[in-house]
């Protein structure tokens, strides 16, 4: 397998992109290292590309037609996880507000009430969600409501 890796200032937290046509025992083998060196990474799929980001870096997660998808600020990704263990992996700044949906409470922009005891939230990358009521009181005492 080559391996280039660039230096750069701007760049305040490392990450690695892996390059694939498809997923060999070493690649695997490469994602599980990368994975085990640091609880605060996360393994995503966009396309053909396998991501390596920060948990910090996550905005939503929604599990929908079988797939768990990833959301940051610009991007959309795909998990090979199921969303109850990326809700154990993702930690305390991270709260499921529905069934299909975990979010990190840091990125909130805002949290709109709506009829019969729902709420709406949007983040700061424009993504929305509602809140559904099985979740809102637990919600609302994570959030100091």
């Amino acid at each position: 397998m080559k391996v280039e890796i660039k230096l750069s200032n701007e760049i305040k937290e490392p990450y690695a992109v892996i390059f694939t046509d498809k997923i060999t025992d070493e690649i695997q083998k490469a994602i599980e290292t990368l994975e085990n060196q640091s609880s605060s990474l996360i393994i995503l799929k966009n396309k053909h590309k396998i991501f390596i980001k920060s948990i910090e870096e996550i905005f939503m997660v929604q599990s929908a037609n079988n797939q768990v998808i990833v959301y940051d600020k610009n991007e959309k990704y795909t998990s090979n996880k199921r969303l109850y263990e990326l809700e154990k992996i993702l930690g305390e700044n991270f709260f499921r507000i529905s069934k299909s949906t975990i979010i990190n409470i840091k990125e909130i922009d805002n949290v709109i009430p709506l009829f019969k005891g729902i709420m709406h939230v949007k983040m700061k990358n424009g993504l929305e969600s509602n809140i559904s009521r099985k979740y809102l009181p637990t919600f609302k005492k994570h959030i100091g409501l």
